[in-house]
């Protein structure tokens, strides 16, 4: 589903206590980036922040859900990533407050990406 450009732009306003964010097109919807960390994901109109166990407990506490979909053979698939919880929606210190958290394991998962890619091209 495409996200249109006045989503993307409230996607923008809603972490712009983090500073100047990017929303850039993936998979069937967007990443809000800060730097190069993915900490958010726009899919199907709901936001979505990376998370890692820890703070998966923290969103669920606040009512949110995690992001779950149905893979291969109708198997359930549970991504890191659970909903922005309601109250951020329409509140952008909160917003930013929970993406401050969400910024941990994305960092950690881009770290873990460059170091994938680098053994990679090491052994090619």
């Amino acid at each position: 589903m495409a996200v249109s450009d006045e989503e993307r732009e409230n996607v923008r306003d809603l972490f712009a206590g983090l500073g100047p964010v990017e929303v850039r097109r993936m998979f069937g919807g967007v990443g809000v980036w800060l730097e190069d960390a993915c900490f958010a994901l726009i899919v199907d109109g709901s936001i979505w922040m990376r998370v890692d166990e820890e703070l998966g407990l923290a969103y669920e506490q606040a009512g949110s859900e995690r992001w779950v979909y149905e893979g291969r053979h109708r198997a359930a698939v549970a991504m890191p990533y659970w909903r922005l919880p309601d109250a951020a929606l329409d509140d952008p210190d909160e917003a930013a407050a929970w993406a401050r958290r969400s910024l941990g394991p994305a960092e950690r998962a881009a770290a873990e990406k460059r170091a994938t890619k680098s053994r990679r091209s090491r052994i090619s």
